[in-house]
């Protein structure tokens, strides 16, 4: 494989992590982020897609973010009467985040921009070698 095409690769795959790890962080900031007024909807989680296109260029697939969508599960209902955004009943909607898939999903997001961030490493390490040889 061609050293450009392989960093091209794992440069679309840095830049697609990221803006997974964005989506996230977005997710875990507002884990207690509730409505603003009484029985209103809070924060709902956001999850990120991945699609892949050929690039004629490159001549090969890059991994791009794809939609971020809204995560349509139910709302954690806790009983808070004192609360802002408490309805009539004293109930307020919690939102959809988990935590701990949040940082789950984090750690997995970070291993795999390590991942593509080890091929860039590598390929440069490849093309300065085959440089080095060239010239001696």
């Amino acid at each position: 494989m061609d050293f450009m095409k392989s960093m091209f690769i794992a440069a679309s795959g840095l830049k697609a992590q990221t803006g997974r790890m964005r989506v996230i962080a977005e997710n875990i900031a507002n884990a207690d982020s509730t409505g603003q007024t009484p029985g209103a909807d809070p924060y709902r989680r956001k999850v990120p897609t991945f699609s892949s296109s050929f690039d004629s260029k490159v001549e090969a697939e890059l991994v791009k973010l794809g939609r971020v969508r809204e995560d349509q599960s139910e709302f954690e209902v806790r009983y808070e009467p004192d609360h802002p955004a408490a309805n009539e009943k004293g109930y307020i909607k919690m939102p959809n985040v988990n935590t701990l898939v949040e940082m789950a999903d984090m750690q997995e997001a970070t291993r795999s921009y390590e991942a593509n961030l080890n091929v860039v490493k590598s390929s440069r390490s490849m093309m300065q070698k085959t440089l080095d040889i060239l010239k001696g």
